[in-house]
């Protein structure tokens, strides 16, 4: 507190010494009285009966050993050394709240390393702006460290079963009962042909399941034998672990197989590349976050999941029905 005016004698120096072992809630509610115009005013906001407020007001007044206000029929008005105590009382809880948020932020304060696993040939995905995603973790959480590993799918979940990845983004061939997921979107798979391959220039109406099968197969390692199923055969000619691998033996003109329609787009518009039967052998794959609920919480995890959500759950890429090949 600031020195006590002139005159306020014993008293004053008194509540100097005393400062510190004065009741903070009795301040509290001093603070309250003042504020709201009075001991009337201010019942409804303490809570408390008049008398009440008068005993609590009295008790601070001896411990200060000053006289704080002065009540009559002109109202409630502060004594000049009311309007010192009052002054430094602000000071003093607003130093309090400082203090508290300076607390909170070392408790609360976001550091350590996250690993993240994701699929591979996302950037072209318009519905998976993990770009954001990033920026934003970034500037939340700018102590902690990222490692970001991109594997096949089985991988990643056998990585965040291993505890070497807290979570991972794809489209899972599989799910593991151990492990939590969060739906994020649907990625469209087409089944695509080049230019160069004998039924790229066949009309759909032309091209039926058994004319398929007569020609070269591309199968992704990590989907089993689910891409080839509707084609009811068991052993591909050839086989990926990456979409670039598919892409680039698909652009041969020698296979077919499965793309996502962002990844197939710009060689579908150059004329590279077609879609075929899509009614029929088209698809959506649904992308989720998988991670370990059993582990001990994160809040760096639970940050980064909120805001993949955030970003990769926007209304115009809520996901739709899906069907499982």
């Amino acid at each position: 507190m600031t020195d006590p005016p002139d005159g306020a004698g014993e008293g004053g120096a008194m509540a100097m010494i005393q400062l510190e072992t004065v009741d903070l809630r009795l301040l509290r509610l001093f603070m309250t009285i003042v504020e709201a115009g009075g001991f009337s005013a201010a019942q409804s906001e303490l809570n408390l009966s008049l008398s009440t407020i008068s005993t609590h007001f009295a008790d601070l007044e001896t411990r200060l050993g000053l006289r704080l206000c002065r009540r009559g029929r002109s109202g409630f008005q502060l004594t000049p050394e009311g309007q010192a105590v009052y002054d430094e009382a602000r000071r003093v809880f607003d130093t309090l709240e400082r203090f508290r948020g300076r607390v909170r932020g070392l408790r609360e304060r976001l550091t350590g390393m996250l690993a993240v696993g994701l699929v591979d040939n996302t950037l072209t995905d318009p519905r998976a702006p993990l770009e954001r995603v990033f920026a934003r973790f970034t500037e939340a959480a700018p102590e902690v460290s990222l490692l970001i590993n991109v594997r096949p799918p089985n991988e990643l979940l056998r990585d965040v079963i291993g505890g070497q990845l807290q979570l991972a983004i794809a489209s899972f061939p599989r799910i593991v009962p151990s492990l939590s997921y969060q739906d994020l979107y649907n990625e469209t798979i087409h089944f695509c042909v080049a230019d160069g391959h004998p039924l790229f220039a066949q009309p759909d109406e032309a091209i039926d399941l058994d004319e398929i099968r007569r020609y070269r197969l591309v199968a992704r390692s990590y989907w089993g034998s689910r891409d080839l199923k509707i084609f009811a055969i068991s052993t591909p000619k050839a086989t990926v672990s990456d979409m670039e691998g598919a892409a680039r033996l698909i652009l041969s003109g020698a296979y077919l197989g499965y793309l996502p329609d962002h990844y197939a787009a710009p060689y579908v518009k150059a004329g590279r590349l077609r879609v075929l039967l899509p009614k029929v052998l088209s698809y959506q794959a649904p992308f989720q976050v998988a991670f370990d609920a059993n582990r001990s919480k994160s809040p760096v995890v639970d940050l980064f999941i909120a805001l993949t959500r955030e970003e990769m759950t926007a209304p115009e890429f809520r996901p739709g029905p899906t069907r499982q090949m």
